[in-house]
């Protein structure tokens, strides 16, 4: 579809690594400068809390947008790019479920009920389908044995399924700013503060960077050159 609008991965590939490093800096700076800090056991249970928006972010969706990207995006071989790809997607999904045992961890000492919100719903069922789709890629194209006629048959649906598992994990991601955000003013903070408008600012560049991932993912590396009759000159 990107060919056909005559779009390539690269431009998009760029934007989408400015716009995470932004994204990843952003949120480090609400939850430090604004939260408080990080901490896995603190008398303050919200520095626990700050691990949860920093690892879904940075771990998860990050480093899974560039294990997205680095199947098309890295100049070495196939298998090379293959197992990149592989890597960076168990590392984004270890840190992604870590940062779901930060929430529960929060809310377990700090007497909050757990999992009845929407963006809880989604974002564990989301996690669940990331395991899914990571164990499906390892068994049919990482480990070998598998024919080449179900690899082939296989690929268009794991690349289906993957880019829908990775807009639903930009949908928790802005779910969770959403409702941090109505907790937070609905305590008090400034609802056109700097605060306010750091996360705000920080939801808008995770939409725009999960966009260039998708864009990058199905767009060709390279555009071919049009298809057609040339004109026949008549002497």
């Amino acid at each position: 579809m990107g060919g056909n609008l005559g779009v390539r991965a690269a431009p998009f590939t760029y934007a989408a690594h400015v716009l995470g490093a932004a994204a990843a800096v952003l949120v480090l700076v609400w939850c430090v400068h604004f939260r408080g800090g990080l901490a896995l056991d603190s008398a303050n249970k919200n520095l626990i809390f700050n691990l949860h928006p920093v690892l879904m972010l940075i771990g998860f969706i990050i480093i899974g947008s560039e294990a997205i990207m680095s199947y098309k995006a890295l100049p070495w071989s196939h298998e090379v790019n293959k197992l990149v790809h592989l890597v960076l997607h168990a590392i984004a999904l270890v840190l992604g479920a870590f940062g779901i045992y930060c929430a529960f961890k929060f809310h377990n000492e700090s007497g909050i009920v757990n999992l009845y919100s929407l963006h809880s719903w989604l974002g564990l069922g989301t996690i669940c389908l990331y395991g899914v789709q990571w164990i499906f890629g390892f068994v049919t194209f990482f480990i070998p044995g598998a024919a080449p006629t179900l690899r082939r048959g296989a690929l268009p649906w794991h690349v289906l399924f993957g880019l829908f598992v990775y807009i639903l994990a930009l949908a928790s991601a802005e779910l969770g700013f959403l409702e941090k955000l109505t907790f937070l003013e609905g305590s008090g903070l400034d609802k056109y503060g700097s605060e306010a408008f750091l996360v705000n600012f920080t939801a808008l560049i995770v939409v725009l960077f999960g966009a260039s991932v998708v864009v990058s993912a199905i767009a060709p590396a390279h555009i071919e050159g049009p298809h057609g009759y040339a004109a026949i000159s008549v002497d």
